[in-house]
This record gives C-alpha cells, sequence and structure tokens, in this order.
C-alpha cells in the first residue's frame, strides 16, 4: 500500500511580514504597476506576483501578508520582489524584514474510503466537529502537531494550520495511526 505521506501537497502558504511604516495606499496603487486597490471592497492593496505566483495584501499600517504560495521558498521570493517594488517607489525597506509563516495548507490522500461515522465516534467528540448535514467532512483537531484535519469520506483529507511543513506529514502519521488502532483504515 502507497504511503499516504507520498500524497502530501501544500496547496497554500500564508505568512506575514511588515516594514515598519505607515502607507499611503492609494499613491502606492498608482505607483505599482497591477497593484488592486479598491478600499470599499477590501481594506488592503493587492499585488500579484506572478513567478511564483502569490498575492501580497499590503495595509495601510505596513503590515504585509502573503497568500497563494505553494511553498515557504516561494512566500520568501514573492516577498523579496513585493520588497524590491516598493524600495523602487522609494519606500524604506529594511534588508530582510522578518516573514513569519502563519498557516501551511496540504492536502493527503489516504487512497480508500473512509467510514466518517465510525471515525467521528472512534476518535471521541472532544477533538472532532462532524455534522454532514452541515458540512461533509470530520473536522479533526490535534494537539501535536497543532493543527486541524478535514477528512473526507473519499479518503482525501485537508491539514490546516500547520506552521512548519513537516506539520503535514506528523498529522498524517498520527491520523493513520489512529485510524488503524481503531481497525478503520482496512
Amino acid at each position: 500500500m502507497a504511503d499516504p505521506k507520498d500524497s502530501i501537497n501544500i496547496e497554500n502558504v500564508v505568512a506575514s511580514t511588515g516594514i515598519g511604516q505607515e502607507l499611503d495606499l492609494q499613491s502606492v496603487a498608482m505607483d505599482l504597476e497591477g497593484a488592486d486597490y479598491d478600499p470599499e471592497q477590501f481594506p488592503g492593496l493587492v499585488y500579484r506576483t506572478q513567478n511564483p505566483k502569490s498575492a501580497a495584501l499590503i495595509f495601510r499600517s505596513g503590515k504585509i501578508v502573503c497568500t497563494g504560495a505553494k511553498s515557504t521558498d516561494d512566500v520568501h521570493e514573492s516577498l523579496e520582489i513585493v520588497f524590491d517594488e516598493l524600495r523602487e517607489l522609494h519606500i524604506q525597506v529594511e534588508e530582510e524584514p522578518e516573514i513569519i509563516v502563519q498557516n501551511i495548507v496540504s492536502s493527503a490522500d489516504l487512497s480508500r474510503n473512509l467510514n466518517l461515522n465510525a471515525i467521528a465516534i472512534g476518535l471521541g467528540l472532544e477533538n472532532i466537529e462532524y455534522e454532514p448535514e452541515q458540512f461533509p467532512g470530520l473536522v479533526y483537531r490535534l494537539d501535536d502537531p497543532e493543527v486541524v484535519a478535514l477528512l473526507f469520506g473519499s479518503g482525501k483529507l485537508v491539514v490546516t494550520g500547520g506552521k512548519k511543513v513537516d506539520d503535514a506529514r506528523q498529522a498524517v502519521d498520527v491520523i493513520v495511526k489512529r485510524l488503524e488502532d481503531l481497525g478503520l483504515l482496512e
């Protein structure tokens, strides 16, 4: 049987940083080619990078959130592009602003159908939310690593809340072990 960890795919990495000063987003939007700024819709300016693909949400406070990247390296590369673009607009950006990974969303596949009702009972209700009328997946909160896993009847799962790439691997290990212990992974 294939190792479910081999199916892990990073879907999104969200990270935050800042340049330590307030920005006039209206003027940045006018000077930064490709920037989207519509304060009626969203309080931040949206600047998309194509290679690597991501979106930087730049706020008046100088805080920046990068989302949509597929790896932590892509986050750093994307934000470096953003920092360089801001420097070209004569905005002071320190040499290497701190970048903090806030959330890594990964998917994986256990390669078999899951009986979510049995899993909900087996795992115990304190760490589980399962209301199939509201949402087709079972929400499983793990303590170590501290992530949330969404399990679906198809055997697919999504791990969110990770801060390190390895969190998804650990989570898949924990889930597989618990389901095997319960006899629910045949």
